[in-house]
Parts: structure tokens; sequence; C-alpha cells
């Protein structure tokens, strides 16, 4: 096989492979990652004076326990012994279901039946797939339409940018193709009773059409990295249980403890119909993802002309991220997870409060393992990253942010060199 030097890699990078919201050919320069362990990346050649750089990221909230962790390699090594993959259709196998099993036992209680996919907006393709078909399948087909609040995003494939803010978001392209959803304004992150009202009047107003309502709880996370008042999520309970609408959660951002409770519904005490969970659900080894919905649901479905979830992806249930995700959630409730989240939140509240001077900076705030600082204009993403670097941290930036979700298990001198990085992006983007 032929070896290639780093300049060859990027080279080849830069020519060949696509990136996230990126351009081809790439113009921007990107880090060549040798090795990860632990919370560090390894870089095959240093940039900016560094060879290794703190995960400020979790990449993108997947890898709460760090990288090349013992427990989730044995997981994984043990399972390629038995099998990598076996199709869905017609065979089971006992990680998909052990791993189904635990996330009932899990999660909000009327949530009792799991469909496994390979990706976030997967998930959410299925949910809505889910509500739609329910309606359909109870009587009522002309209950299409979906709610939601701006400032929200649930993924790039197509129902899922359809919910996803329509005015400044990553796919406002699309607007005019995509289906037409009903919006209303971004919750305020303290309890506003108006607001609350908002919510009411909308979901009565369109119920005759409205299949369901979806919102990340707690935390709106690509669309803004805004925090919102758990109240807001019980208003959408009673309103939706009143006038015969169903309630979606995408937690996969929120999920696995990153707010400080296990799923972020447990800030209202409360349960959806339907709830999406994906990203730390393999601590990042794998890409996979689920779907849970209420017996309700599922019934409904099933008792319709067409009496099954007419989805099915290639890789569902796929053993290999079965048996990691299992590992993973073992490996968060057998310790202290909320401590160290706590921990986490503490040291963010502490090193953050540096960049409230900074000039630019707009607001500060921290929830759980989530530090956020927004600017009052876009952030020069180039210099921000650079300067993040130059601290020994991995960040980022988008829009007018700059945050960090680091892994559970980052050190808290570690913790305090990726605020001073977030400090030193802020001053420089």
């Amino acid at each position: 096989m032929r070896e290639y030097s780093p300049a060859d890699l990027l080279d080849l990078d830069r020519r060949h492979v696509w990136h996230p919201y990126g351009p081809m050919p790439g113009r921007q320069e990107q880090l060549l990652v040798e090795s990860a362990s632990g919370v560090r990346l390894r870089l095959a050649e240093p940039a900016h004076g560094q060879r290794e750089l703190v995960d400020g990221m979790s990449s993108w909230w997947s890898a709460v326990h760090g990288y090349n962790h013992p427990v989730l390699n044995e997981a994984a090594r043990a399972q390629l012994d038995r099998m990598s993959h076996v199709m869905f259709g017609g065979l089971t196998h006992e990680p998909a279901v052990r791993l189904a099993a635990r996330l009932v036992e899990i999660t909000p209680e009327p949530l009792q039946h799991v469909f496994l996919s390979d990706s976030g907006s997967v998930a959410v393709e299925v949910a809505v797939k889910m509500c739609l078909q329910y309606w359909r399948s109870v009587g009522q087909p002309r209950k299409q339409r979906l709610m939601t609040w701006r400032g929200g995003y649930h993924g790039d494939t197509w129902q899922p940018m359809s919910v996803c803010d329509p005015e400044g978001g990553m796919h406002e392209l699309w607007q005019g193709a995509l289906p037409r959803q009903l919006f209303v304004g971004a919750p305020p992150s303290e309890f506003d009773e108006a607001y609350a009202d908002e919510l009411r009047t909308a979901i009565e107003r369109h119920a005759d059409e409205l299949a369901a309502v979806i919102v990340e709880p707690v935390v709106q996370g690509a669309g803004g990295m805004r925090f919102h008042s758990p109240a807001y999520l019980r208003v959408l309970r009673e309103a939706c249980d009143e006038h015969g609408v169903l309630l979606v959660f995408d937690e996969i951002a929120t999920g696995f403890g990153r707010t400080g409770e296990l799923f972020a519904a447990g800030h209202a005490a409360l349960s959806p119909d339907v709830m999406c969970v994906g990203k730390a659900l393999t601590g990042g080894y794998v890409s996979m993802a689920a779907t849970l919905c209420t017996s309700r649901v599922a019934d409904g479905i099933s008792s319709g002309e067409v009496p099954v979830l007419a989805h099915g992806p290639t890789f569902m249930g796929n053993p290999l991220a079965s048996a990691v995700a299992l590992a993973s959630i073992d490996l968060l409730l057998g310790q202290d997870w909320r401590g160290e989240v706590k921990r986490l939140e503490a040291g963010l509240l502490d090193g953050l409060a540096a960049a409230r001077p900074i000039e630019g900076v707009r607001d500060v705030r921290v929830l759980g393992a989530i530090g956020v600082v927004q600017l009052d204009h876009a952030v020069d993403m180039k210099a921000a990253t650079a300067a993040a670097v130059r601290e020994g941290v991995w960040l980022r930036p988008f829009r007018d942010l700059i945050y960090t979700m680091p892994p559970y298990v980052t050190g808290d001198d570690d913790l305090a060199r990726v605020c001073r990085a977030v400090c030193a992006a802020a001053r420089e983007g």
C-alpha cells in the first residue's frame, strides 16, 4: 500500500473530500488528526506550535467518554469477533435487543418501542414518519403539518430541514421546496406567560392540521445554542394533550447527561410521545441513533391500512454499533455522571466568566456540560480557530458563537485550558 505524507493527504483531501458545510475544492485548511486518546487529539504535524489539542467539542457532542476508551474498545473487539453486521429484516440479534430494552428502561416511562437507525437526521425522519402515519392510520390524514419554534436545528435531511429555523439558518436555501411547517417565535430563556399563551394559541388554532410539535428540549443546539425554561415543555405537553397533537422531543444533542439530567425532558419531569436520541449514544465510536415512541403511537400505526412503519435502513440495528452503545450507556450510568457534569458546569461558569468583559461579547451562558460565548458579530472562524489551537484546544465556532461541549472525562486543568481557549477565540474572532 502506498504511503502518503501529511502534505500528500491534505492535498488529496482538498481536491477530493467534501467536508461539512464546505465548498469543493476545499478552501479551509484542515488539521490532520493522527490519533486520539483521552481528551486529546494528536496531529500528524504541529499547527500553530501545537501537536496535541484538548478536544473541547466531544467530536460534535458525541465522545462523552473521550477517545480510545478501554471499555468501549473491548466491546467493539468482542463484537467484531462475533459479527460486525447482519441485516435486520427477518433477523435479529442480542446486541440490538438488549440495547432497545436498555433504552426503554432509561427513558421516560411511556416510551416502549425503539426504531434503530444510523444517524440523528434519520431518527428525526423516522419520528416525523411515525407521526404522519399514526394520524393517517387513525383516520385523520389531514394532520400533516409540524409545529416548532424558531432557533431550532434537527438535521440535514428533508423533513428535519423543514423544521429548522427558516430564516438565517443553514437550510434557508431550500425554502419554497421544503414542506411548509408552522413556526412560532424562539422560546425566551426565562418563563414568560405571554409566550406560553402564544404556544397554546398556535396549537389550538392549527390542531386540525398539526400532526406533531417537535422541539429540542431545554437546549437548542446548532440553531443557536440557546437555553430555555423547562416550563415551556409542560405548556407544550398540556396543549398537545388537550388538542390532539403528538409531541416529539429531539434529544440527539441533549441526551445522555449533557444538560445535567439524563435526558432534558427530565428537567420538566414529563415524557413526549416520540423521542429521538443519537450522538453520545455510542460514545462517539460508531454512527447510530434511535427513535422511541409510546404504545399509543405504535398501536395506531399497526392498526392502519398499511400496518407497518415503512422504513428500513440498511445498517438498522447494526450489531457493532449496538454493542458499543450498550457499553457506553453502562459506562455512563455506572459512574457518578451527574457529579461529573456538575463539576464541568462549575468549571465552565468560573472559567468563562473571564469572557464577559471582552469587547464584542454579548452573552455568556452555561448549562450542564455546555458553555457558550455569544458575540455581537459573526465569528471570524479562521482567526478564532487559530487562537484556540494556539492555546492547545480544538473548538469549532459558528455564526456568532464560540462554545464548548467537552467530554465528561475532561480534568479540571484541561477544562481551564478549554475556557482560556474560548476566551482567546472570542478576543481574536
